[in-house]
């Protein structure tokens, strides 16, 4: 009723949004990378779609059954914030950043954090996972390096395109001196600085705006009208050093 209600039901969407979006993404990832890929490479439509279907059903049975295991709230946000983002992270800025890194190692990065991850929420408290962060970023991030000269390189047009579409930066030089010589008018990314200053204000704003309806929902006035004089500067700021800048990247 009225702004409880309110709230509510925005928890209630933002939660049924996270859930099929996962979903959605656990049966891409099960039937295209592994099922079409190593197993039935020519299955027919209506099979692959039964084979969503089913994978569907496993992945919400299984969390379902993970969510009777669970303790509580507050285990499960510790492991996953402590642990879990521990195990996948390195693997997921390396996509960005290394023009080496390939599909064998984000799968082996991946793997063999999250492997670690769930080892370490059996032996370690849940409130002592943070202070073994580093050494599971360290075993994700050995894992990714070693996975990815398990395999050659992902094809030379591949990056090329990518790189010159995207212009990360980073490790990329081998690519760029080969988008340079195919054409020498190529401008990489050299904001770097202004990147990461966009970067800072960005988690900024998103602090705000996950607060701020916290306040608002408590009545604290005061906390509410300074997230939101927060919010508007920082918002200003990336106006002109983001947004109006957006066509020259």
């Amino acid at each position: 009723v009225g702004l409880v209600g309110l709230v509510l039901t925005g928890l209630l969407g933002a939660f049924m949004g996270t859930f099929s979006g996962t979903v959605n993404a656990a049966q891409a990832y099960i039937v295209n990378d592994i099922y079409l890929k190593y197993i039935n490479p020519q299955a027919s439509t209506s099979r692959i779609i039964s084979m969503n279907y089913v994978v569907g059903v496993v992945v919400v049975a299984v969390g379902v059954a993970l969510g009777f295991i669970a303790k509580d709230v507050n285990t499960v946000l510790q492991f996953i914030v402590s642990a879990l983002y521990g195990g996948y992270i390195a693997a997921n800025v390396l996509k960005w950043h290394w023009w080496r890194f390939n599909a064998t190692g984000f799968f082996v990065g991946m793997s063999t954090g999250i492997l670690a991850a769930m080892v370490f929420g059996f032996l370690i408290p849940s409130g002592n996972l943070l202070y073994w962060f580093p050494l599971l970023f360290g075993i994700s991030l050995t894992g990714s390096i070693v996975g990815t000269y398990l395999a050659p390189p992902t094809d030379e047009a591949v990056l090329k395109s990518f790189y010159s579409t995207v212009r990360p930066w980073g490790f990329w030089g081998p690519v760029k001196a080969l988008v340079l010589a195919e054409d020498p008018t190529f401008q990489p990314n050299r904001n770097f600085r202004l990147n990461m200053f966009n970067v800072v204000l960005g988690i900024i704003a998103q602090l705000c705006l996950t607060i701020l309806p916290m306040y608002l929902l408590l009545s604290q006035t005061l906390p509410l009208l300074v997230t939101i004089g927060i919010l508007v500067v920082v918002g200003s700021i990336l106006k002109k050093t983001w947004w109006n800048r957006l066509s020259e990247y």
